[in-house]
């Protein structure tokens, strides 16, 4: 890694360590200054004036130094485990997770996944699985082997570890978003299936090596799967119980989600029965249910284009702003800047520019869409 690259990872581990800054926040701090170092540099005049930032912030970034200490042993640990740092900024940061009110700024991952793959489904459920719940977690994923997506769960008991399993039988792709640190499997009966998911997948955690596991880490993760799932399938949830968390916060994501309905007397069919009965979930009963909700198709997966503008007539900066509106139906200005690296006032200039020339719309709040595709 550049020393360079390396010395502005620090600024940005050390800007998420402040206390309760939020992603909003840092968002903001980002697209007003331009890096998160600059914002650990700049005068607390300046810093006064950016949308956001309040009294308690300015007085925490008097110890940037004790920050910036614990920020570089982070990134100095994970260079001795071989673990991968991938900040809000990184141009492989998982896009399906940026337009999110709650997405983590800093991602700690082990492996060879593709966090911007084509098509993503995550799999939840009771980690108490029956054998009817084995069996049709491990049919829904020979089902959903010819559209290739990878498979996103949690590695927990239960569903989530079968699978991941059933997911590495099919030579799919498989991600297991952990309530723990990438170094520190949970459980640990699960290590094996951990490290083999490493080759065609990975293990990916908010949480830095040496965080203390906590029963609150859980449904942290739960939305960081939810939001990285094109389609959310529960199949076999109690009550309540991490599944329906997930499948909760995916509906508020506005994302699809799908659950196995199950016996009316069966304690872990409670939680998928209840999702469709408040119409918070359609009934799974096979693939093409994904095919007419997500437009999939087995036939054009290999000649799907990935761009649908000829991009060659635009100038470079203009291509990666068209490239993130195609990513997302709505952005705001400030986290555009801040995926492209650049300020907020040099972009709207070319926002502006596009829009009079008819390739974007703005609309309400500083967002911004593709007006045609």
């Amino acid at each position: 890694m550049p020393n360079q690259e390396k010395d502005e990872q620090v600024y940005e581990i050390a800007l998420n360590l402040l206390p309760k800054i939020g992603p909003s926040v840092y968002r903001s701090i980002i697209a007003y200054t331009g890096s998160a170092k600059l914002f650990f540099e700049m005068p607390l005049g300046k810093l006064a004036k950016i949308p956001r930032i309040n009294k308690n912030l300015l007085a925490l970034r008097e110890h940037k130094n004790e920050f910036l200490k614990d920020a570089d042993s982070i990134l100095q640990n994970c260079i001795k485990k071989d673990i991968d740092i991938i900040t809000f900024s990184n141009k492989n940061f998982p896009q399906r997770l940026k337009g999110l009110d709650d997405c983590p700024m800093v991602l700690f991952k082990r492996g060879n996944i593709n966090f911007n793959p084509r098509r993503t489904i995550g799999i939840v459920g009771t980690r108490n699985i029956t054998d009817y719940g084995k069996s049709i977690t491990k049919k829904i994923v020979e089902d959903l082997t010819p559209y290739q997506p990878t498979i996103i769960s949690g590695l927990a008991y239960g569903v989530d570890i079968e699978a991941h399993r059933s997911a590495l039988q099919q030579e799919l792709p498989t991600l297991a978003v952990l309530g723990s640190s990438v170094n520190q499997i949970y459980p640990s009966v699960h290590h094996h299936t951990a490290e083999a998911m490493l080759e065609e997948g990975g293990l990916l955690s908010e949480f830095p090596p040496g965080t203390v596991m906590h029963p609150t880490n859980f449904p942290k993760r739960n939305r960081i799967i939810a939001g990285l799932s094109d389609a959310l399938i529960v199949v076999e949830a109690a009550k309540k119980g991490g599944a329906l968390i997930t499948a909760e916060i995916a509906y508020s994501y506005n994302k699809e989600v799908f659950a196995v309905p199950g016996n009316l007397q069966a304690t872990y069919s409670e939680g998928c029965n209840h999702l469709i009965k408040s119409m918070k979930a359609s009934i799974y009963t096979g693939p093409k249910d994904l095919e007419e909700c997500l437009g999939w198709s087995k036939e054009t997966l290999q000649n799907e284009a990935p761009n649908l503008w000829d991009l060659s007539k635009f100038e470079v900066e203009d291509q990666e702003i068209i490239t993130l509106l195609q990513a997302k139906k709505e952005v705001e200005i400030d986290l555009l800047a801040l995926a492209l690296n650049t300020s907020v006032s040099t972009l709207a200039i070319r926002l502006l520019n596009l829009e009079f020339e008819g390739f974007i719309q703005s609309l309400p709040g500083k967002r911004y869409r593709l007006k045609m595709t």
